[in-house]
């Protein structure tokens, strides 16, 4: 476990393939994804999560094998220069048993241990912390037409439910992580409900992660930000409300200026 700071943890992202939807193709090979870790890791990032397999509106799966050929090499490098925990981002039961092995800390699914028959018994057969992610839908289709009655509600009773699948599978309780998923199937008024009542789902009692970096709220709200590399005063925005209202960590793809903003908030916090 990462050490317990008096601010969120900063999760710093580090996508491995050709067409993640901020920053697709940059960091596709070894020496820049290494190169980018680096960075990350100077800028005082927490933790890293590794995807090699795009989750961004629409996009399509790809095939185990070259999941693994995208991350396995970068863990591999990464772990020969820092030891700072590691997060593999998949979908996939196959390349989180692999990651871990090579030396992952985390399992991220953003599906919530769903997309496969094998995915709750995996988390409970590797022991290490376990992100829980709500999605609505599949990345493909998620954001066609979001619906509820009810978003809070329902996205954190699923959640809860999750969690007590996961548990009754083998998990241990201290391992579990719950994620919103802001913006998986969710529209701007579902996400701004969610984001408002982020404290009621860190009282379930489980660190909670949230990855609001670059997204497409931010555009939702300043409808200038059409690139997500304008985003990131609305990305601080989005950290600081999150870390008021105690989540654990937050997955960002600019360190160096979340690590800043949560200190700063940090030290008024304190006073």
């Amino acid at each position: 476990m990462p050490p317990a700071k008096n601010r969120p943890l900063v999760m710093g992202v580090l996508n491995v393939t050709p067409d993640s939807f901020s920053d697709g193709g940059r960091f596709a090979g070894v020496e820049a994804a290494l190169a980018q870790a680096r960075r990350m890791i100077e800028a005082g990032a927490d933790l890293i999560d590794i995807g090699g397999e795009s989750t961004r509106p629409g996009a399509t799966p790809v095939p185990e094998d070259v999941e693994l050929d995208r991350v396995l090499p970068v863990i591999a490098a990464i772990r020969e220069i820092s030891e700072i925990p590691l997060s593999i981002d998949t979908l996939k039961p196959a390349v989180a048993r692999a990651a871990v092995q090579a030396g992952a800390w985390m399992w991220n699914d953003v599906s919530g241990l769903t997309a496969a028959p094998d995915s709750l018994s995996t988390a409970a057969e590797l022991g290490c912390p376990v992100v829980i992610m709500h999605m609505k839908g599949r990345p493909a289709t998620m954001q066609d037409d979001p619906r509820y009655d009810d978003p809070v509600a329902e996205v954190f009773n699923d959640l809860e439910a999750r969690a007590t699948a996961a548990m009754a599978a083998g998990v241990a309780r201290d391992q579990i992580w719950l994620d919103p998923g802001i913006g998986f199937g969710k529209r701007l008024d579902h996400n701004l409900a969610l984001m408002a009542a982020l404290d009621r789902l860190a009282a379930l009692g489980f660190p909670v992660l949230l990855g609001v970096s670059r997204k497409r709220t931010v555009m939702a709200i300043d409808t200038t930000a059409v690139d997500p590399k304008d985003r990131l005063g609305g990305s601080l925005a989005m950290a600081l409300f999150g870390a008021a209202k105690g989540v654990a960590a937050i997955r960002v793809h600019d360190v160096r200026e979340t690590v800043q903003a949560l200190k700063v908030w940090a030290a008024l916090v304190e006073g």
